[in-house]
């Protein structure tokens, strides 16, 4: 099958203060020293892999004191230029929320701000014309319905069952707007049951793959960025039709991170 690319805009935070000072997923260890020299060089890598695939990329200033404002992509859902604020879980994070909100509006975007615990694109992804969004680690299950109302989108819920995967985007990967990859013991029993009937043809991720976020992955329609460290899923990738670009993220596991949650997508 051909598979065709259109050009993305994404925005990203430098990892300027990026560290893990708490520990509020599983992935995280507050004892261990984060190399934030290799850290920079691994984003600035992925940041110009999107460059070089033709993408922009739109760099929002990190605020100081905010370890975790690198992973863009909690920073809020954007879609037919209205940008959905994020609502954190966790009182560490919530202070990334005016930041995002205020680049939001100065990159001309209508935002929103909705009532319920939301974390942005870790939990809401777009396919097609459907939204996905997960339950209930980081975003409130209540929030589906405000997405709803707002984007005038069929918005599907999903539960998320294991703590390691506590976004969506650690567990699914949206390939082009049919097709998305995934790793099904994250969700329940319903929500697998959901995605199957959804998506036939979806690729299946092994625990190994998942267990190194290889489904955290931004593609563009043909190429499907992602991490190094998962060369079978990437093979699987290869076979449907996509092309897999591995990059080095590795310092950004520590905390729980990958390439998705460092890339945001702006759809105007």
């Amino acid at each position: 099958m051909i598979r065709s690319a259109t050009e993305r805009e994404y925005a990203m935070v430098e990892p300027t203060h990026f560290d893990v000072r708490y520990e509020i997923n599983p992935w995280m260890d507050a004892s261990r020293a984060v190399d934030r020299v290799k850290a920079s060089t691994q984003w600035a890598m992925l940041r110009q892999t999107y460059v070089d695939l033709g993408h922009q990329v739109r760099v929002i200033e990190p605020a100081p004191g905010l370890p975790d404002m690198v992973f863009a992509a909690n920073g809020g859902f954007v879609v037919d230029g209205q940008a959905l604020r994020s609502r954190f879980a966790f009182a560490e994070r919530e202070p990334e929320a005016p930041a995002f909100a205020a680049w939001f509006e100065a990159a001309g975007l209508t935002v929103h701000q909705l009532a319920n615990v939301n974390e942005g694109e870790g939990d809401l992804r777009l396919v097609g014309t459907r939204i996905l969004a997960a339950w209930p680690c980081r975003t409130a299950r209540a929030a589906h319905a405000e997405v709803a109302a707002l984007t005038g989108r069929e918005v599907v819920s999903l539960e998320l069952v294991d703590p390691r995967f506590y976004h969506l985007d650690t567990a699914l990967a949206v390939l082009d707007d049919e097709t998305v990859a995934y790793f099904p013991p994250a969700f329940s029993a319903e929500s697998q049951g959901l995605l199957a009937a959804l998506f036939p043809d979806a690729i299946v991720a092994s625990a190994a793959d998942a267990g190194v976020l290889g489904l955290n992955a931004a593609s563009d329609g043909h190429h499907v960025v992602m991490t190094d460290a998962a060369p079978a899923l990437a093979q699987q990738f290869r076979a449907a039709g996509f092309e897999p670009i591995g990059v080095d993220v590795s310092e950004f596991l520590c905390a729980g991170g990958g390439v998705k949650c460092c890339t945001l997508e702006i759809r105007r």
